[in-house]
């Protein structure tokens, strides 16, 4: 494993106790709590000039280009830096929600403003997401990496949480226009935070080399940069294995964690308040993963244990497909949520570990392609199972292929032996 991926980030504090780190993670926080707001203002807004033919239109508009041009997102990151794509993409995000929400104040647009709104920002997305997750190896060095993984897994959390609440209230007080300032507001308070993010080490030539426009490299066509980053992945066995159980991962457990929960609570019974009550508890179990890394800062063995925590979760979901009492399926659901939360800590500390400097944000948009673009295929596939045969068979199914991506690790000397630093 190349050691040289995070050597440009000097030695410093922890990174709970770090400023510029906590600037970048509350900066996060800020985004993701906007984001979550956005967009279920968004398709309130779209439900209000059409129904749910219109909701359908308008959220599919918001995702598809975010999901197509992932991978274009990873280059421009390597080309101009991540630093300068997270503010600028940032940025425009803000001027874009803000001028919507100035629009609807002034006049009573059609739908064609809800559909240009989220045309520009889910191509924005594209580019601020492989970005921001480039940034944690620049920030904390090496041996911080699961710390800051923890932190970030933490803010998500609490951004998905907080961010649907808070836009409710702006809807019921002022509808669209004013859930759309305070997400507007809230991209504004995270541009700001950016704009104060440094990256340690900046007067060095490796870390120059991260944040910089690549110079003869930026002459290149972007079909040539995103290729050769593929190239990268696959010629490098321990972030090739990693992203490949990745896949597997959220294609075996996207969709019985989300459709799944209230497939598996109408079946038996349990209602939507058992719904409730799983969704629950696997957040639960997913936090309290995310604060365990946050705490110990640096598992031993990483490998090995994120191969354990793959195969150990991957049974807890086919269990939870055979479970008929409430409790016990709250019981392993959050146990589910805290084995799968300590593989993608893990993970993407051990893949961001192993990759050089100029390859972060290529590789950051595969990983973000993995998580956002093979959901929306998980989905109608578990329903379509679940059709098929019921949600006890469904689940072992999906369990299986979940099972793949521990066999993906444990087939592999590279991924059993994998260390973090320390």
């Amino acid at each position: 494993m190349r050691r040289a991926a995070a050597a440009s980030v000097v030695a410093g504090p922890p990174a709970h106790r770090d400023r510029n780190v906590l600037r970048w993670l509350v900066a996060y926080t800020a985004s993701v709590v906007g984001d979550s707001g956005f967009f279920l203002a968004l398709g309130w807004a779209a439900n209000q000039h059409g129904g749910p033919a219109r909701v359908g239109l308008v959220m599919a508009i918001a995702a598809i280009p975010r999901a197509v041009l992932m991978l274009g997102g990873g280059v421009v990151a390597d080309l101009f830096g991540p630093r300068r794509v997270v503010i600028g993409s940032d940025a425009v995000r803000c001027l874009v929600v803000l001028g919507a929400a100035a629009v609807l104040v002034l006049s009573a647009p059609g739908l064609w403003l809800l559909i240009a709104v989220a045309l520009v920002f889910s191509v924005v997305d594209a580019l601020f997401m492989p970005a921001v997750g480039a940034l944690p190896p620049l920030l904390a060095a090496p041996g911080e990496l699961v710390r800051v993984q923890g932190m970030r897994a933490l803010s998500i959390r609490l951004g998905q949480t907080a961010g649907p609440p808070l836009a409710g209230a702006a809807l019921a007080l002022g509808g669209p226009a004013a859930a759309f300032t305070v997400a507007g507001g809230l991209f504004a308070l995270s541009l700001v935070l950016l704009l104060a993010v440094r990256i340690p080490g900046a007067g060095s030539t490796a870390a120059a080399a991260t944040d910089a426009p690549t110079g003869g490299r930026s002459r290149a066509t972007a079909w040539r940069e995103l290729a050769d980053g593929l190239r990268y992945i696959r010629r490098r066995p321990l972030i090739r294995r990693l992203v490949l159980a990745s896949a597997l991962i959220e294609l075996g457990a996207g969709g019985p964690l989300n459709v799944g929960m209230v497939v598996l609570a109408d079946a038996r019974g349990w209602d939507a308040s058992g719904a409730g009550w799983l969704a629950g508890a696997f957040g639960i179990g997913a936090g309290a993963s995310a604060l365990l890394l946050t705490v110990t800062g640096r598992l031993p063995r990483a490998g090995a244990v994120l191969i354990a925590a793959l195969a150990a979760g991957s049974a807890g979901l086919a269990g939870l497909g055979a479970t008929t009492a409430l409790p016990v399926a709250v019981a392993v659901a959050a146990c589910a949520g805290l084995l799968f939360g300590l593989n993608g800590g893990l993970s993407h500390a051990l893949v961001q570990t192993a990759t050089e400097p100029a390859y972060q944000g290529r590789v950051a948009s595969v990983l973000s392609l993995t998580a956002f673009g093979l959901g929306p295929i998980a989905f109608p596939l578990f329903g379509a199972t679940v059709a098929a045969g019921g949600p006890g068979p469904a689940y072992a199914i999906f369990a299986g292929i979940s099972a793949l991506g521990a066999a993906v690790g444990l087939t592999s000397p590279t991924v059993r032996r994998a260390e973090l630093p320390r």
